[in-house]
């Protein structure tokens, strides 16, 4: 039993070595020397765990999609709004990537050359599918104008969401929720009519608060 613990120690030693320095250097210029370094752990103490660093990467990414969902499932279960639930997660992957290296390595993960490897689903795929439903949702609930185009407005949001965290990597990680707030404000200027902008205004400036004093 210790032996299993302190294998499952070193694990995870090293998946937040590998998401530390991926998350500043970026995949393709971290090699599993600079992780072992990194980690203060023998190489063949990592390669027990991971046989190559496309393994790491992908661990990652598996730890990085369960927190999303666990996310996901939290925010659907509070019975808020389509436009409001949308929100409220994208400000939770934030707070997550602020408080942790392994999800903020995985949003930046996301956006380099890795194969992400079946059943996992591409984090880009489920979280294009998840705002073209929640913003279909906000159509029927007048939310937004009813002429909106539902994917190409999830797009513009994924692809402002995922590229507000790979150039993050030249500013401090804590600026992310004021990014974020920022996105929502040039988007609710944009597709929610003018008699409901003001709670999703302030619902965004509540919600970037809320992380930065936490």
């Amino acid at each position: 039993m210790a032996r299993q613990l302190r294998a499952e120690q070193t694990r995870s030693t090293i998946i937040s070595a590998a998401a530390d320095l991926f998350d500043q250097h970026g995949y393709e210029s971290t090699s599993l020397s600079d992780i072992v370094a990194h980690a203060k752990v023998t190489k063949g103490a990592l390669y027990f765990h991971f046989a190559a660093k496309e393994d790491l990467a992908h661990a990652i990414l598996e730890l990085e999609a369960r927190a999303a969902r666990q996310l996901v499932a939290d925010v659907e279960g509070r019975g808020y709004s389509s436009l409001e639930g949308l929100m409220r997660t994208t400000f939770g992957v934030a707070r997550l990537a602020v408080d942790d290296p392994v999800p903020r390595a995985g949003l930046r993960l996301a956006t380099a050359d890795v194969a992400v490897r079946p059943p996992l689903r591409h984090p880009y795929t489920e979280w294009l599918e998840f705002a073209a439903r929640k913003f279909s949702g906000a159509v029927r609930e007048a939310d937004v104008h009813s002429d909106l185009d539902v994917a190409a407005a999830a797009h513009s949001l994924v692809c402002f969401f995922f590229g507000t965290r790979v150039t993050g990597r030249f500013e401090p990680v804590g600026r992310l929720p004021r990014r974020v707030a920022e996105m929502w404000h040039l988007m609710i200027r944009g597709l929610v009519p003018v008699h409901r902008r003001p709670r999703y205004v302030t619902l965004a400036t509540q919600l970037e608060r809320e992380i930065r004093t936490a």
